[in-house]
């Protein structure tokens, strides 16, 4: 059984200096789960609980959450947010999907965007792909880099290295300043993929999503495992660490991102503002004029 969210995060961790191995790493894992309706009970403990942490989190304003999601095409991406965020106060929360960068972003370094889309304190920001874009699509497709192509050959392996240290760095300094990060990687199996692809092209509520680049990224899988390992191996810290989250069934995954961000903010211990003592003489000064 692999219930507790200790358990959950002991068990789907990336530890810091290691090596992840993907093969490894089961997609299809129910963390001891019965199935689906045993976890959708769970996750609706899990949302009531977010929802009341949030309005507290909000009121005290001392920190922000950044939750950072990645995976392949079809990993779930969406409908983790659309389920595990179903209970949230909308104002306090903020999406962003990173996307091909605009001219404006590219005229910049590869991490402007993130800073400039990063929640504030008392609000949970949610990155749907992230800053990790930089280290991954480009890694498989170097021609993404432009003017940095060339650098990138020339280096090697090193020219990542540093990307790595800079990310690493860059969420190390937001921890210091009061953002809890917390970076989730949906692990789904190729072939659990393709039954996904099939899906979207046989319901017509579903072919929206799908596009022809979905099938030329999927002819790339290995390499996308490969930049994957050494991304996550590389950048997983004690203060920022990596969760590799079973995404075959979506009731798991859905239910681990829930479980594990509810930990992290009964993690801050974090109680209603109280007054000071000038503020309550002025509060039971307006009601006693209400009373009245």
């Amino acid at each position: 059984m692999t219930h507790s969210p200790e358990k959950i995060c002991n068990k789907l961790v990336v530890e810091p200096a290691s090596r992840l191995d993907l093969a490894r790493r089961d997609p299809s894992d129910r963390l001891g789960f019965a199935g689906k309706r045993d976890a959708e009970l769970r996750l609706a403990e899990d949302i009531a609980a977010m929802a009341a942490l949030q309005d507290v989190f909000a009121a005290v304003a001392t920190h922000a959450l950044l939750i950072v999601l990645q995976g392949i095409d079809a990993a779930g991406k969406d409908g983790v947010i659309k389920h595990v965020m179903t209970g949230v106060n909308p104002q306090g929360i903020s999406v962003h999907a990173f996307k091909e960068p605009t001219s404006l972003e590219a005229r910049h370094d590869y991490l402007w965007r993130a800073q400039n889309a990063l929640p504030e304190r008392g609000r949970i920001g949610i990155f749907n792909r992230s800053h990790y874009e930089d280290v991954l699509v480009t890694r498989v497709h170097p021609e993404l880099l432009e003017e940095f192509r060339g650098e990138a050959e020339r280096q090697g392996h090193a020219f990542w290295r540093e990307r790595f240290e800079d990310i690493a760095a860059f969420e190390r300094h937001l921890t210091r300043n009061g953002t809890v990060v917390l970076k989730f990687f949906l692990h789904v199996g190729k072939d659990e993929q393709r039954k996904r692809f099939l899906k979207r092209l046989e319901d017509p509520n579903k072919q929206w999503k799908f596009s022809a680049s979905d099938l030329q990224q999927r002819a790339y899988w290995k390499q996308y495992m490969t930049a994957y390992e050494d991304a996550l191996s590389a950048t997983s810290t004690a203060c920022a660490p990596w969760y590799v989250v079973p995404a075959d069934h979506k009731w798991v995954s859905r239910l681990v991102v829930a479980t594990i961000v509810v930990a992290a903010l009964r993690r801050l211990h974090l109680t209603y503002p109280v007054p000071a003592p000038q503020m309550r003489a002025l509060l039971e000064t307006a009601k006693q004029q209400l009373d009245a």
